[in-house]
């Protein structure tokens, strides 16, 4: 359903008179109706029709779009090489290359700093507690809805789901009906807290980085978001009994150093947020200094968890450390004995970061770029923001984010780059974050949660909800229009 949706979108922009346009490098003609242009939308296509089906294929999302990538901009290679153009290629994929390269160090020390406080049992900790409280399930609903409202922002709405969605069915337990209005009003929370910070989405982030939004600008769509959460979950809250189920007894305590993790990561942070605003460098070359101060601190972990004198030891090809035993791997084969360690290695929880989703960013940013050069997303620009303007255009980029995934989509958004005021590029980064929740498969919070509640929570069971989230959906944008006024001059 996605891919076809994509395909008919971009299939009918493409049918648009010829025109010329710009995106990043330089300026370039309008190829979409060369064989070379058609190939490409094809394979995209393609290549998303495998993305849609990872789960039933089992092949990673990464694999079919960076193949379609790599081909894409052979075909825009050869487009230009026909017209006697071979500089704006090679120029253009530099320009797409930076941004990705940009976007992959921010997130990778984001990844490794959230492995690092999974490894030290925090989230575990958060977990424990609550469901040893014995609350009843209404105070959980309400409890699981705000803390992932307000962890997602920082801790990302994929891993604050997982979080509360496994609190959610250790309290709920056989009681179905509570897990699936519990599930789904994680997953709403989740990406409407995420939607107010760049830290909270890939979306929100990228937003930040093209420097549309300012940091502090962001908290505008506080309240938006929060409206979009707060609607759904008083209705939500209505199928909710105040049955208080047993309190399981479960104690998890975070491990040494978990606090100082947090700490870093919160300072990390500052220091990203420091270099865009003061500095004016990028956020990622920030995020990377805040991996250095985690770099330094799990040297003195590793002392301090039985590596004393030890310090750092040289690592393999493969990240090993060739005397050593990896706790996290496989035991090691006949012949190939090594001691055993313990302590803090930061490098396994780079190892540990999303490499997939890492990977699936690097073919989308290549894929839309090419896309790009071919000029589809001026066509589209041109349609949509020229002709049905931008507030509805903004609109109709959240509800088709509720079905194509919002990375592609804002990520063609910023490459169409449309004149548009503060208050609209606010407005796009609100309803890109929080449209996902429309459907299930809208979000990666909601499919990791149809993943841990497999057969209660399902695509059918969120979708008797939809009605509810589509009116906070509305609502947030009402909210925004109204609040945010003097962004829109």
């Amino acid at each position: 359903m996605k891919a076809l949706l994509l395909a008919l979108s971009v299939l009918f922009v493409g049918s648009t008179q010829a025109m010329a346009s710009s995106a990043g490098a330089g300026e370039f003609v309008n190829l979409t109706g060369t064989i070379y242009g058609v190939v490409a939308l094809v394979l995209f296509v393609a290549a998303y029709v495998l993305v849609i089906f990872e789960e039933k294929l089992h092949m990673r999302k990464s694999k079919p779009v960076i193949l379609a990538a790599g081909i894409i901009w052979v075909l825009v290679a050869l487009a230009f090489a026909a017209i006697g153009d071979k500089d704006t290629p090679h120029a253009a994929i530099k320009h797409n290359l930076i941004e990705y390269a940009e976007l992959f160090l921010f997130l990778l020390a984001a990844m490794t700093y959230i492995n690092a406080l999974d490894e030290r049992s925090v989230f575990q900790a958060l977990r424990s507690w609550l469901v040893s409280r014995g609350f009843t399930l209404r105070v959980v609903f309400w409890l699981t809805g705000l803390l992932a409202f307000f962890i997602s922002p920082v801790a990302d709405n994929l891993t604050t789901a997982l979080l509360m969605g496994a609190v959610v069915l250790a309290v709920g337990g056989s009681n179905r009906k509570f897990v699936v209005v519990a599930c789904i009003n994680v997953v709403v929370a989740a990406n409407a807290g995420g939607a107010f910070s760049p830290f909270g989405d890939i979306t929100t982030l990228m937003v930040w980085q093209k420097g549309k939004v300012d940091f502090v600008e962001f908290f505008a769509i506080f309240l938006p978001s929060l409206i979009n959460w707060l609607i759904p979950a008083v209705l939500m809250s209505l199928a909710v009994s105040k049955e208080r189920p047993q309190a399981l007894q479960e104690s998890v305590r975070m491990k040494v150093g978990a606090r100082r993790i947090m700490f870093l990561f919160l300072l990390t942070i500052v220091t990203a947020v420091s270099f865009h605003n003061f500095l004016h460098l990028p956020p990622a070359a920030g995020m990377m200094l805040g991996l250095g101060y985690l770099g330094f601190f799990s040297y003195w972990l590793k002392l301090h968890e039985g590596r004393k004198g030890t310090g750092d030891q040289p690592l393999d090809m493969t990240g090993h450390n060739p005397d050593e035993h990896d706790n996290d791997a496989e035991p090691a084969p006949p012949g190939h004995g090594r001691l055993p360690v313990g302590g803090f290695d930061l490098f396994r929880k780079i190892a540990r970061a999303e490499w997939d989703t890492l990977l699936f960013f690097y073919g989308v940013v290549l894929c839309v770029g090419g896309l790009g050069q071919f000029g589809y997303l001026a066509v589209t620009s041109q349609f949509l923001y020229l002709g049905l303007g931008p507030t509805t255009a903004n609109v109709l980029v959240g509800i088709l984010s509720a079905v194509v995934d919002n990375i592609p989509v804002m990520f063609a958004v910023l490459t169409m780059d449309p004149q548009m005021s503060h208050g609209q590029w606010l407005l796009v980064t609100l309803t890109a974050g929080v449209g996902g929740s429309l459907l299930s498969i809208g979000s990666a919070a909601g499919v990791a949660l149809m993943g841990s509640a497999r057969g209660i929570y399902t695509f059918g069971s969120h979708l008797k909800w939809t009605w509810a989230i589509a009116l906070g959906y509305a609502a947030s944008i009402v909210a925004h229009l109204y609040l945010n006024a003097q962004y829109f001059h």
